[in-house]
């Protein structure tokens, strides 16, 4: 059961503990230990990381929030997959190095797998392509994740579609051409995050598009 009673001094002393802890094994232990008490301490530190990171995705995603798969990585008890929950995603896996911390994450019901992964050590246990978002928070520092995982991450998140966007950087570069030629001036611009449905097999939901209104000179 957490201790009510922590305060911010004990948290600042529990984390510089962590940089005790340089080992792989060592850092699993202390997450262990700090499992019970980790989302009250966070707290106290006022930690926005997840819930920055879930506003960030879903300014971008353009999919199907019911259907997109979400792998999360070092999720920790679930604190971002509780943020992009409520934002409309519902399938979430999760991984991470601590038993203890999975145990936490379970409890919340967010997860359809939740898998122990010592990322850097263990192979991360999914195939290519499989998921639409691939998601860690809090866990790119030194003594944490090793900069290696990044392309494991890469492999198992599934390819955008990028049918488009050779073409609308062109577009692009020649609107600004004529913009420095004098031919025409910019009235504005309106990029628009629901197009139309998408048909493509890579998409799903609506795809974007574009207003370009200019006044010729």
């Amino acid at each position: 059961m957490a201790n009510s009673s922590r305060t911010f001094s004990d948290v600042r002393n529990v984390i510089l503990s962590a940089h005790k802890n340089t080992g792989a094994q060592d850092k699993v232990g202390f997450y262990d230990t700090w499992a019970e008490n980790y989302e009250q301490d966070v707290a106290l530190l006022d930690y926005r990381a997840p819930l920055l990171a879930a506003e960030c995705v879903s300014s971008f995603f353009r999919g199907d929030r019911e259907k997109a798969a979400v792998l999360d990585v070092a999720c920790g008890t679930g604190l971002v997959s509780a943020h992009m929950r409520k934002i409309g995603f519902h399938h979430f896996v999760g991984i991470d190095g601590s038993l203890k911390m999975l145990e936490v994450a379970k409890k919340t019901g967010l997860y359809q797998q939740l898998t122990q992964c010592l990322l850097g050590q263990d192979e991360i246990p999914v195939e290519a392509e499989t998921y639409d978002i691939v998601i860690i928070v809090g866990a790119l520092s030194v003594g944490q994740v090793p900069l290696t995982v990044i392309r494991e991450l890469w492999d198992v998140t599934k390819p955008g579609n990028t049918d488009n966007q050779e073409y609308k950087a062109e577009l692009e570069q020649l609107i600004r051409a004529l913009e420095e030629e004098q031919k025409w001036s910019r009235v504005t611009v309106v990029e628009v995050e629901e197009w139309e449905k998408a048909v493509s097999e890579q998409d799903s939901g609506y795809i974007p598009g574009a207003i370009y209104l200019y006044q010729k000179s």
